[in-house]
């Protein structure tokens, strides 16, 4: 997937006039809020299951080496292997080197970030390997041609005549006088359709929720089934994570996957949550003969003993994403890349550049709902202003943003001058303004006045009124 961050804004016109799109953001952000809450209020140690969540995460980045040493080791005991990449084009070719050590032609895969960081469809397909999502919102949005819009929920963008209407026009087989309008029957037809693939595949792909340095096992939540069918039935599992992933140990990664749920979906736990710990052994019933876990680090072993290292704490639970207004009301695909909504905003510069990704640390009313609900307390406002600090020290910020900054700090360091410039332009406006109220619009405030009136200055200053305030107290 080629970023597009650098047009955010384009992509943000094209999504607030798309009335669709409008209309499907509208019904989806309504559930995500009310569920948590619900499944947050039922779960009294909450809070103190947060802070250990934090402490897990920060304690596994500060023995980072350690535990991914511990975690290979383990994997290697019991018969797998694990692939270390730098880059997505070493992850792409260490799949691709599996693929066809098995001659491989069909590749199911269960949903994962990391897939899409990578590229991986195009690139399969352009190797004469053919990918298949098999999660239900991965799957419609792949007969779309499109990525995913957000992080747990990839079709969360599109109303189910939507995808009836792909449904008909790929699943050409079927009576084209089929009734497409319940979810249900839509889910039952994609089941229809997958199982036969999930039979036919040589190699399964998923990523992992959770790696577990103890035990060398990966640990994916579904709730529908489709990461377990990817895993167990090809002759190869291939496991895709990022180096983050790593926890300690398996009660560690159950306090992670307690946060997880209520977290993403409002729901205790996951329908299924499945760990695998290598390859078939004698005596197992189904499993894979082979299991390959390649670690990725793009850019994230950089991100160690910076002001971004919080950001690697991150579980991927979307709840910053379902509260924050700014994606509510553009969606996902306006980010330009995989990762949207506030961790995008802080993640997304650090993997492909601040000169590409600059607009989204911009895109915040720094409201701070995404810091407050994030499972494991990740200070997101604060490091999009770091980003923003970089944008301005890298002058990638537009010029007349740069010289309002800089003309204000010369102004706010001055507070005589400060006060006097702003006395003079409140009595300015306010007698401009004072027939309608408001203005229309402003030299300078276009970016405001464009969507919105700007209301007239009335009264005087706080400044001044603190100023009385502080002298009456003093006379007393």
């Amino acid at each position: 997937m080629q970023p597009t961050s650098h047009a955010f804004k384009a992509n943000v016109d094209k999504a607030l006039g798309d009335a669709t799109l409008q209309t499907a953001l509208g019904l989806a952000m309504l559930g995500f809020g009310p569920k948590r809450r619900s499944a947050v209020e039922r779960l009294p140690e909450f809070e103190a299951l947060r802070e250990e969540g934090r402490r897990i995460k920060n304690q596994t980045l500060e023995h980072l080496d350690y535990y991914l040493e511990t975690f290979e080791r383990n994997v290697t005991r019991w018969g797998g292997k694990v692939h270390w990449c730098r880059t997505p084009g070493e992850a792409r070719e260490a799949v691709l080197a599996i693929c066809r050590s098995v001659d491989a032609k069909t590749v199911t895969k269960g949903k994962s970030m990391i897939a899409e960081e990578i590229a991986l469809n195009d690139f399969l397909e352009e190797n004469k390997i053919t990918p298949v999502e098999t999660d239900l919102g991965e799957y419609i949005i792949q007969l779309r041609h499109e990525p995913p819009s957000h992080l747990i929920a990839p079709a969360f963008h599109l109303l189910k005549e939507q995808v009836a209407d792909v449904f008909r026009s790929s699943h050409t087989e079927l009576d084209p006088a089929r009734s497409l309008v319940e979810p249900r029957v839509l889910c039952d037809e994609a089941r229809e359709i997958l199982r036969p693939k999930f039979l036919a595949a040589d190699v399964g792909i998923t990523g992992a929720n959770c790696l577990v340095a103890e035990t060398g096992s990966s640990i994916i939540v579904t709730n529908e089934g489709n990461g377990d069918l990817t895993q167990t039935l090809p002759k190869i599992h291939i496991v895709l994570a990022s180096l983050e992933k790593i926890v300690p140990t398996l009660e560690d990664a159950t306090t992670i996957l307690r946060l997880l749920a209520r977290s993403a979906t409002g729901q205790e736990f996951s329908t299924y949550t499945t760990m695998s710990t290598g390859p078939r052994r004698d005596g197992d019933l189904d499993g894979p003969e082979q299991y390959h876990v390649i670690l990725l680090d793009n850019g994230r072993s950089a991100m160690l003993g910076t002001e971004f290292q919080d950001m690697l704490r991150c579980i991927r639970c979307a709840a910053c994403i379902n509260h924050c207004p700014v994606f509510s009301a553009v969606g996902g695909h306006a980010y330009g890349w995989v990762y949207p909504g506030p961790m995008g905003s802080v993640l997304t510069p650090k993997l492909v550049g601040v000169a590409e990704a600059g607009h989204l640390p911009n895109a915040s009313t720094f409201c701070g709902r995404c810091e407050s609900v994030c499972p494991v307390k990740i200070p997101l406002p604060k490091m999009m202003r770091h980003w923003r600090e970089r944008e301005f020290e890298q002058k990638l910020s537009p010029a007349p943003y740069r010289f309002g900054l800089s003309a204000w700090a010369f102004l706010a360091t001055r507070p005589a001058l400060y006060q006097a410039l702003t006395g003079v332009a409140m009595r300015v406006l306010a007698a401009f303004g004072k027939r309608r109220g408001h203005f229309r619009s402003l030299p300078l405030a276009g970016g405001w006045t464009s969507v919105r009136d700007m209301p007239a200055p009335q009264g005087r200053s706080f400044q001044s009124l603190w100023a009385e305030r502080q002298k009456a107290k003093a006379g007393r």
